[in-house]
């Protein structure tokens, strides 16, 4: 754990001196009490903050709305969760015994957490400018790509739309094929369908729109790569 931990802020770019403070942004409340929740309430909100400083700074011809919903992709379930498996985090992950055979190593929903749990916790190692400094290293590319290509203002489900429009096939259309969890705390599959294609794709959000959005993007860049 000691030596994945090294490596994980050397992805990070950042080296903790309260390393207990990642450690703690690494645990699932399954593990124990003390677990990363509180940390990513807190990282909600400043990745929220870093990510519109950034795009504020880099696209001074956006509007209102387009920052908006760049900041959106950005910092979406699914989003976060690929940039969690980028870092890693399955492989540093702590979880109950029960919580790993089940896969919760690999779920989205607690790899995205993590995500916003490890910023929380570099902004209380090293404030807001540490934070801010993670944020630059790990999506200065995709904010830059974001920049470059206008479709990365319009949410997937939309571009998806356009696109098939665009070729002047029928929509896609969307259904639930699993859900999971508790009443408060669901997680679903859903899946996108394009039968001019005959092609399928399944997304997972902790909401159906969530879901729906992360399938629509798989869709969309299978699409585009045939």
């Amino acid at each position: 754990m000691a030596s994945g931990l090294v490596a994980l802020q050397q992805r990070l770019g950042y080296a903790f001196r309260q390393p207990e403070l990642l450690t703690r942004a690494l645990t699932h409340r399954s593990f124990g009490q003390d677990h990363n929740e509180r940390l990513e309430f807190l990282g909600d909100a400043v990745l929220g903050l870093a990510v519109s400083s950034l795009l504020f700074e880099g696209r001074s011809a956006s509007s209102e709305g387009d920052l908006t919903r760049v900041r959106a992709h950005l910092v979406r379930e699914a989003s976060l969760h690929q940039l969690a498996l980028k870092l890693g985090l399955p492989d540093v992950m702590r979880l109950s015994e029960g919580e790993a055979r089940d896969g919760g190593a690999q779920r989205p929903s607690i790899l995205a957490d993590a995500v916003e749990a490890v910023l929380g916790a570099a902004y209380l190692d090293g404030g807001y400018d540490a934070a801010l400094g993670i944020v630059r290293h790990l999506l200065g590319a995709t904010m830059a790509e974001a920049s470059a290509t206008p479709s990365f203002a319009r949410d997937p489900k939309t571009a998806l739309q356009e696109w098939l429009q665009a070729r002047r096939h029928a929509l896609p259309q969307y259904r639930i094929v699993a859900t999971r969890g508790r009443a408060h705390d669901q997680e679903f599959d859903v899946e996108c369908a394009v039968p001019a294609f005959e092609a399928t794709e399944i997304g997972q959000g902790r909401s159906r729109r969530s879901a729906e959005q992360a399938a629509a993007e798989r869709m969309l860049a299978r699409l585009t790569r045939l």
